[in-house]
């Protein structure tokens, strides 16, 4: 999760705080909970400022640059199967009529997710270097 110690710090400040701002807005209509809310944003900023600061240790990524246009794709056909589901249960009245259409669904998304999405991302990976 953190590569040095001040990222870490910074990770750590910044779970707290996203914590806390959610418990703050969960009691929102008691007084601790606006001050749990105001501190837990306070806690977020100063996260936020600290993230800012820190300087990459990393160095440079090995991996190259990968094709956008085909994970875009991918995504989109993905998204596309499972607006298919939705839209579906909507165009059916029967069972059966609902569960062809859902495995339609399911099959476009798969066709995404272990076709189009893993070819985009290893063109260029890093154990083809």
């Amino acid at each position: 999760m953190a590569a040095n110690n001040q990222q870490g710090r910074s990770f750590g400040l910044f779970l707290v705080g996203i914590t806390t701002a959610c418990a703050g807005i969960y009691g929102i209509s008691s007084g601790i909970g606006k001050v749990a809310l105001a501190v837990g944003l306070v806690l977020l900023v100063v996260s936020l400022l600290k993230f800012f600061k820190l300087k990459s240790l990393e160095g440079k990524v090995a991996a190259g640059a990968q094709s956008e246009g085909m994970k875009a794709l991918g995504v989109l056909v993905t998204v596309g199967g499972w607006v298919v589901v939705l839209f579906g249960l909507h165009i059916a009245s029967g069972v059966a009529g609902r569960m062809i259409i859902t495995l339609i669904g399911l099959a476009i998304s798969l066709v995404g997710v272990i076709g189009i999405l893993p070819s985009a991302c290893n063109k260029n990976a890093i154990w083809k270097a």
